[in-house]
C-alpha cells in the first residue's frame, strides 16, 4: 500500500507541475513568429521576442479570456491545496474517511482545467488558418486527464484499509 500511496503522490505532483506549466508558459497558440498564451502575446521582430498585450475585440473576447485565466488559476490552486490535504488526511483521519476531500479538490481542478481548455478551443483562433496549438494547450489537456485519474484513484483509495 505504501508503494501505491507513493505512486499517487508522484502522479499528483506531476499533475501540479503540468497545470503550472500550462497556465504560465507562453505556448497556447503558435505561429512561426508569434506565441500566445492566456496572459499575453510574444512576437518575433528584429531578431528578438517582444511581449505585447493580447488583442481585443470580437476576435479575442475579454469575458471568455478572463474565464480561461480564472479557470486555469483555480485548477492550480485546487490541485496544490489537494496535495496538502492529502498529506494531512494521511495522518489524521480514520481509514474509511481518508482521501475524500483530496479527491474532491482534484476533481475540481480537473473540471477547472477542462473548462479553461474547452473555452479556449471553442472561442479563440477559430478562423485562423496559419498556426497550431502549442505545448501548453496540450499540457492543459494532459493535466485534465491526470487530475481526473488521480481524483478517481483517491475516491477508490478511500475504501482501502491501509
Amino acid at each position: 500500500m505504501l508503494i501505491l500511496l507513493a505512486g499517487i503522490f508522484v502522479l499528483h505532483i506531476i499533475s501540479i507541475i503540468l497545470l503550472l506549466v500550462a497556465t504560465i508558459d507562453n505556448a497556447w497558440w503558435m505561429t512561426n513568429d508569434m506565441a500566445t498564451d492566456i496572459w499575453g502575446r510574444w512576437t518575433y521582430m528584429n531578431g528578438a521576442w517582444n511581449y505585447t498585450d493580447l488583442p481585443t475585440g470580437s476576435h479575442y473576447p475579454q469575458d471568455y479570456l478572463q474565464a480561461v485565466q480564472a479557470s486555469s488559476v483555480l485548477a492550480c490552486i485546487f490541485s496544490i491545496l489537494g496535495i496538502f490535504v492529502f498529506v494531512a488526511q494521511l495522518f489524521t483521519l480514520e481509514k474509511g474517511q481518508r482521501f475524500t476531500i483530496t479527491g474532491i479538490f482534484q476533481f475540481l481542478a480537473c473540471l477547472c482545467i477542462m473548462i479553461a481548455a474547452s473555452i479556449y478551443t471553442d472561442r479563440f483562433h477559430i478562423n485562423e488558418q496559419f498556426g497550431w496549438y502549442g505545448h501548453s494547450f496540450v499540457l492543459a489537456w494532459i493535466s485534465f486527464a491526470f487530475t481526473f485519474i488521480s481524483s478517481i484513484i483517491y475516491f477508490v483509495l478511500r475504501k482501502k484499509t491501509a
